[in-house]
């Protein structure tokens, strides 16, 4: 693959992420426009209930700047509405909207609660409270609200976007301690749909386009010939490789040999060293969703793997392997990996046999049903999970103690390593199943 492929298809992958960004953003809207959308024409939430001790909750001041010279004018666009009713029904309740200043004023030496997050799981409201001994008078009778509603049942109060410090204030009417209220904010936006639908369509532009650039950049990736003359990626012409129906054999060859010595304590900076790689590698695991993507289309109608793609696969497939070998995956060699899709020349070698044809049926359901009992054991040989579910995985404690050997002995242990390198074959036989690239099972072996 040249430099110039290469840096193609980092920009497709650059590409395809914000692809990904826009259709999300762009779908979020056009959801919230249909889903969220009240009869009024407000995006609503559902209803939240305050419930405090104090004498008035308060939102988190807002600082909103419209003195900027925009396109369109924000303030008169976009209007807030808040839908609140006390939950003692023979209270009235008042909703306002004021200055930062004016509500300090107002609330100076009053016990009340500021709303400070709102949290969606675990779902929750977080207050700050603010101690006061003071009693406040009836909000209604303070003249300094730009916008209130009060009284008793269901008040709406409405406002457009101003410019200033601005906090929303939710009370008894009579300003009595207490406060018990159901709460629903809404926010008229004409342009929600507009821009959800321009957004969403700038999506699918730039995804036909990131596509597209990876396609080109991975097409024409070329595998040298193995011996039994199939063209695969790898060379190397092991038997296994060359011929996927050899009875006893599987089309995947993984090669790992040990080059002792090793340094001692090379494997604590290991992972800084490899850097440079694992950001190539995001870049190439990224595009190879997408082949993986497309060569699903393209099994299911011709029973074909695209040579080109398959050949990209096993390249990405190799570079991995190669760097795992390097480092923690096995801690097999202190030989830095090369910046290559080519076979050879390292100790860490991967090849796959190129299939000529393919089940169209199996490709729908190898990948995820048939490999559940492969997906089991590899989760106990590297571990999943997260919190307190996870669990680290045999081949982790395994390199783990390697590293402790070699740290004191210099040596690595022969027996272990056949054992960790089984692992990783395991494990490669598997992702080449579920990447589509044969239909043969993964046996349940560590060895050839």
């Amino acid at each position: 693959m040249t430099a110039g492929r290469i840096v193609a298809l980092v920009f497709g992958v650059i590409i395809l992420l914000i692809s990904l960004g826009l259709l999300f953003t762009g779908g979020v809207l056009l959801w919230m426009d249909s889903a969220l959308k009240d009869d009024e024409g407000y995006i609503t939430t559902k209803t939240v209930r305050l419930d405090k001790d104090s004498y008035a909750i308060t939102s988190y001041p807002a600082d909103i700047d419209l003195s900027e010279t925009w396109v369109l004018d924000l303030g008169e666009l976009v209007v807030f509405k808040v839908e609140a009713s006390n939950n003692d029904p023979a209270k009235g309740i008042f909703i306002g909207i004021a200055d930062e200043r004016d509500v300090g004023d107002y609330l100076s030496d009053v016990e009340y609660d500021e709303l400070i997050r709102f949290r969606f799981y675990p779902r929750g409201i977080d207050y700050r409270n603010y101690p006061g001994d003071a009693v406040p008078a009836p909000p209604k009778s303070e003249i300094f609200w730009t916008e209130s509603a009060y009284g008793k049942g269901t008040q709406t109060l409405r406002w457009d976007l101003e410019t200033g410090n601005w906090v929303l204030v939710v009370m008894n009417e009579d300003g009595s301690p207490g406060v018990d209220v159901d709460v629903v904010l809404g926010a008229k936006v004409p342009l929600v749909f507009g821009t959800g639908l321009g957004i969403l369509i700038g999506g699918i532009v730039a995804l036909i386009i990131a596509v597209l650039m990876i396609y080109f950049s991975v097409r024409g990736t070329q595998g040298p010939k193995t011996a039994g003359g199939v063209t695969g990626v790898g060379g190397g012409g092991t038997e296994a490789a060359a011929n996927p129906e050899s009875e006893g054999t599987y089309p995947l060859f993984l090669k790992g040999e040990l080059t002792e010595p090793l340094s001692p304590a090379l494997w604590l900076v290991k992972w800084f060293l490899l850097i440079p790689h694992y950001i190539v590698l995001f870049f190439l695991w990224i595009a190879c969703a997408v082949v993986w993507l497309l060569s699903l289309f393209a099994i299911l109608f011709t029973g074909k793997y695209p040579r080109d793609l398959f050949n990209f696969s096993v390249g990405v497939l190799r570079w991995t392997w190669r760097v795992g070998f390097y480092s923690y995956q096995a801690l097999g060699t202190d030989k830095y990996p090369p910046f290559t899709f080519k076979a050879g020349g390292y100790p860490a070698d991967l090849e796959v046999a190129y299939p000529e044809k393919l089940s169209r049926g199996l490709v729908l359901i190898k990948w995820w049903l048939l490999a559940i009992p492969h997906y089991i054991v590899v989760a106990f040989f590297w571990g999943c999970g997260g919190g307190w579910g996870r669990w680290i995985g045999l081949t982790f404690w395994l390199v783990a103690f390697v590293a402790v050997i070699l740290l004191f002995s210099g040596k690595y242990h022969k027996d272990l390593y056949n054992i960790i390198l089984g692992m990783n074959r395991w494990t490669y036989r598997v992702a080449i199943y579920a990447a589509l690239m044969t239909d043969r099972y993964p046996p349940f072996r560590l060895n050839d």
